[in-house]
């Protein structure tokens, strides 16, 4: 059994939640221009399991800015290789706080 999976041959959900993460905090890094940090993670569903060898896509938006803070609105989708319509597999809010230098918790550029 592949380490990231059960044995139904499904991505763990844990497996899932990394690949979101890693894909927010690019997209709120970017937004930022600078250095974040996950702080939370809301509203997150898992809607659909994620079989191995799927092609799996995170996609990003902002939804909301605060002084310090980004929340980021991430959807997962899926399609296997045999069937190439993809499905949306998970949503969720991560925030991420914007850092400076020290990590300490920064101000967001207008």
């Amino acid at each position: 059994m592949p380490r990231d999976t059960n044995s139904s041959g499904d991505m763990f959900g844990g497996w899932t939640l990394s690949q979101m993460d890693l894909a927010g905090a690019t997209f709120a890094a970017r937004h930022s221009g600078g250095r974040v940090a996950t702080v939370s993670i809301d509203a997150m569903k898992f809607l659909r399991p994620i079989k191995v060898g799927d092609d799996v896509s995170c996609y990003c938006l902002l939804e909301k800015e605060g002084e310090h803070s980004i929340a980021v609105k991430i959807e997962t989708w899926s399609a296997s290789r045999e069937d190439a319509e993809a499905e949306k597999v998970t949503e969720g809010i991560f925030t991420y706080v914007a850092l400076d230098d020290k990590g300490k918790p920064r101000t967001l550029a207008d």
